[in-house]
């Protein structure tokens, strides 16, 4: 037997059902998927389990002894015939917990008091509640330490050897833990010894356990050290793994060839750097060098660019386009909304000037043509753009998923930038790159700022460039949660402190959730059908609606705001409308923007100071930085406001307080990794299925990752089809043709 072997060898006694929920609860098929289902826990057999802080309904899976048990009769008054009911009283390293047993007979109601006579000692798993002052476990399951099979109706006496720690398993429901316990004893007594997928001197240099014992340590432990270093084995080997499939895609691309732009006689460049009205942050020079250093290759760039909200990548970017320019190619720049591409459209023009009209009465000598290509251009207005990006005339292109379109053509694409890259999947972005006659070079951008683990694990095929130096003239943004469970009182201040900011001459930006009040959000469409008991004191709540531009800009113009010029900006109003309401605020004339999250990146107001965020706990930490960071940007100190109905102390506050505590966002983004399912963090709904990340966990396991790329790249340099380790050869195929693969290609 082996790990493809079906669970079901190993399974013994257990029933069709059973294996059904262990394939369809816990995705267990194989032997090798039982192996790997590793515990989450350990009870020490040894003593009894503390227990602190009771809550009813609580699941608690013990290690205790029965410190009472009695056998009672009574009167069924059903049947009106005697009837019989075991009571037990378990000690445990807390409070003690009252256990009952109904018998419909003498014999059963003393084959359970066999099992909890006593002084017997074992493992016990059921819900805490509560009667009569009295704690108690309801409807227990439990193995009993050293009962015979006969005895025991779990099951387990006979075949698991418990040690100083019984293991704790993920459970679904109809499965215990001593069921998987079971099998994992039995599977590991009869199979055949685990192929070894890591050579010998890797595992010694790098300090990690072999196979074999890893599965036996992590299964049946004597002690917790033994738990931690089959641990560190499973995760320096999937991490081993993940970096071996990225170091071979970064060592292909590298092999790949591509024309070296290195910038010519570097006219627009340098013309344009002449008009720059202010000095280039440290951190700019640096990245744009390695910008430089790349695109001078005769490979394609693959170069992820991470900063702050306000560090000035779009400018990094834009240089890194006129130096392809230069180099007689073209760049084209995709923006995930149509709202954001006509930002940059903006933006850039701007930055330009007379550069960006080359070709026009309106142009300098050493320009270059911009231009813009969205959804919503008819026929008429596409045709002009379209024949200046297939003649060559337009170096520069900015535009949204249009640019993906047949129809459209480059004369000679030379550099691809996209921007909020976790927008995009590989699809979209090959539907672009491919658009060139030899492999563009690449740079991907994003104001999340990631973590240096998740970066290396997730873009482990993309060099990594961070910019986290802010440029001059960047004011502090104060950030402060406004409670309104605690103080709905507070909600009149929101808007005076409005007027105030208005009154000053500056400009409000007010975020909502939601377009309409009829849009039902995920939660709300489970709970829609679900009746209320308005008896029931302990009932939560019903939450207040989410907050919607549509009613709150008809409510703020009729009440708290009326006499302020208010404008309204979602996706759904047509592109013109969108584009004319964002030249309006931009330009002055509306003093507050009632908006949804369109405005979350590439907005660039100067004069916008405030920021409303309402319903501000639907909204993740990320978002919520990205959001903040639209004001404050002209020089003048910005204001946040978090608006939220969350009760205090609750995961949602909590993620709001974080937020309000700093604006540095590489640390609010590794709170963000802390708080939330990682999985979710690192994109499994993209990749369809689980967290690609079985046991590593990219925060706590920083140290193995460093180590595991480290050896990557030196088994790489030796052979990159790694024909001396075949085992870790097949893995690494394994992964790159799986749905992991897809997804980490996606970044």
């Amino acid at each position: 037997m082996n790990f493809q072997s079906s669970v079901t060898t190993v399974l013994g006694r257990t029933t069709p059902a059973k294996r059904k929920r262990l394939a369809e609860g816990l995705g267990i098929e194989t032997v090798g998927d039982l192996l790997r289902h590793f515990p989450r826990r350990y009870l020490e057999t040894g003593s009894l389990t503390r227990i602190d802080n009771l809550r009813i309904g609580q699941l608690l899976c013990v290690v205790g002894e029965i410190a009472e048990c009695e056998i009672k009769t009574y009167k069924d008054r059903r049947t009106n015939r005697p009837a019989y009911r075991v009571e037990a009283v378990l000690r445990t390293g807390g409070p003690p917990l009252k256990m009952t047993f109904f018998a419909k007979n003498q014999n059963t109601a003393h084959w359970h008091a066999r099992r909890v006579a006593q002084g017997n000692r074992g493992v016990f798993l059921g819900k805490a509640d509560r009667f009569r002052d009295q704690w108690q476990l309801v409807n227990p399951a439990m193995t009993i330490f050293g009962m015979s099979d006969d005895e025991d109706d779990a099951g387990v006496g006979d075949v698991l050897d418990f040690g100083p720690l019984f293991p704790i398993y993920p459970l679904t429901k109809g499965v215990e833990t001593w069921d998987i316990a079971r099998a994992v004893t039995f599977a590991r007594q009869v199979m055949e010894p685990v192929a070894e997928l890591l050579p010998d001197p890797l595992r010694e240099e790098y300090d990690v356990l072999g196979i074999q014992q890893a599965y036996d340590w992590v299964h049946q432990p004597d002690d917790r050290d033994q738990v931690a270093q089959a641990h560190h084995r499973f995760r320096f080997e999937e991490a081993l793994i993940t970096q071996l499939v990225l170091g071979r895609r970064r060592r292909a691309r590298q092999a790949e060839g591509a024309t070296a732009r290195t910038g010519g006689a570097g006219a627009v460049l340098a013309a344009f750097d002449e008009r720059l009205p202010f000095e280039l942050t440290a951190g700019q020079v640096e990245v744009g060098k390695q910008i430089e250093a790349d695109l001078a290759q005769p490979h394609p760039m693959n170069r992820l660019l991470q900063g702050e909200v306000g560090s000035g990548k779009t400018l990094v970017a834009l240089r890194a386009m006129l130096r392809v320019v230069d180099s007689g190619g073209q760049a084209a720049l995709l923006a995930p909304t149509e709202v954001l591409a006509q930002q940059h459209y903006r933006s850039i023009a701007t930055m330009l000037g007379d550069l960006g009209e080359g070709g026009t009465i309106f142009g300098s000598g050493e320009g270059t043509r911009v231009e813009l290509l969205t959804g919503s251009m008819n026929k008429a207005q596409r045709t002009g753009p379209l024949s200046r990006i297939a003649s060559g005339e337009a170096g520069i292109v900015i535009g949204t998923h249009a640019l993906l379109q047949d129809n459209v053509f480059f004369a000679d694409l030379g550099l691809v930038v996209v921007d909020e890259q976790h927008r995009f999947g590989v699809e979209q972005r090959a539907a672009l790159t491919d658009k060139a006659a030899a492999p563009p070079h690449l740079l991907v951008m994003t104001a999340t700022p990631i973590p240096r683990t998740v970066a290396m694990t997730v873009f482990g095929d993309l060099e990594t460039s961070t910019l986290s130096e802010l440029p001059a003239g960047r004011a502090p943004i104060q950030t402060n949660v406004v409670p309104l469970a605690e103080h709905p009182g507070w909600v009149a201040r929101i808007w005076e402190r409005i007027r105030e900011e208005v009154g000053k001459g500056h400009q409000v930006y007010v975020v909502c959730p939601r377009i309409t009040g009829d849009e039902l959000e995920a939660g709300e469409r489970d709970a829609v059908d679900l009746p209320r008991d308005d008896d029931d004191p302990d009932a939560p709540a019903p939450k207040p609606p989410a907050a919607a531009v549509e009613d709150m800009i008809a409510r703020l113009a009729e009440g708290p705001l009326d006499g302020l010029r208010l404008g309204r900006l979602h996706g759904r109003l047509p592109a013109d409308e969108k584009d004319a309401t964002m030249r309006a605020f931009a330009a002055g004339d509306l003093d507050v923007l009632i908006s949804t999250t369109v405005i979350e990146v590439g907005v660039d107001v100067a004069n916008a100071t405030t920021m409303v965020i309402l319903d501000a706990d639907r909204f993740g930490i990320s978002q919520l930085h990205q959001l903040r960071g639209r004001v404050g940007r002209g020089g003048l100190p910005g204001l946040c406001l978090l608006v939220s109905h969350a009760e205090a102390e609750s995961p949602s506050r909590e993620r709001l307080d974080a937020v309000a505590s700093t604006t540095d966002g590489f640390v609010l983004s590794r709170v963000d990794l802390e708080m939330r399912r990682e999985g979710d963090v690192l994109g499994a709904s993209q990749a369809g299925g689980r967290s690609s990340l079985e046991n590593l966990r990219v925060l706590r396991d920083e140290d193995t990752i460093v180590a595991a790329r480290h050896a990557a790249e030196g088994l790489l340099d030796v052979d990159a089809e790694l024909g001396q380790a075949p085992g870790l050869a097949d893995a690494v195929r394994a992964l790159e043709q799986s749905q992991l693969a897809e997804f980490v290609d996606k970044s």
